[in-house]
C-alpha cells in the first residue's frame, strides 16, 4: 500500500482508480478476497454506494473517501423538505372547518 505519487488531473473517476490500484499490484478481486466479500459486490461500487469495498479501496490507496466519492462523502442523513410540503404533512382533520350547517 503506497499513496498515489500524484491525484490525476481531472479528479478520481472510475478508470483512474483502477489503474492506480493496478500500478500497485492490486486487483479488485484481490482486495476483495482481503475484505472478505464477493468480488461482485466490488464492482458495484462504480454505480452505487457499498461502504465497505470503498472504505477497503480508500484505505489501500492511502486516499480519503471524500476525495475518490466526492459526490457520495460526506453522508448526509438529515433531509430538509421545501416548504410547499408543510400542510400535506398535516392532519386533513385539523384543517377542515367546522360545519355549522349540518347540525
Amino acid at each position: 500500500m503506497a499513496k498515489p505519487d500524484q491525484v490525476p488531473p481531472n479528479g478520481w473517476d472510475k478508470h483512474s482508480i483502477k489503474a492506480e490500484l493496478h500500478r500497485q499490484g492490486m486487483t479488485l478481486a484481490k482486495l476483495a478476497e482481503l475484505a472478505r466479500m464477493t468480488p461482485n459486490s466490488f464492482s458495484h461500487v462504480w454505480t452505487r454506494p457499498v461502504r465497505k469495498a470503498e472504505a477497503s479501496i480508500s484505505e489501500f490507496l492511502e486516499t480519503p473517501l471524500k476525495d475518490l466519492w466526492p459526490d457520495r462523502y460526506p453522508i448526509r442523513t438529515a433531509r430538509i423538505l421545501s416548504s410547499k410540503y408543510e400542510n400535506l404533512r398535516a392532519s386533513q382533520k385539523g384543517q377542515a372547518a367546522p360545519d355549522k350547517k349540518a347540525a
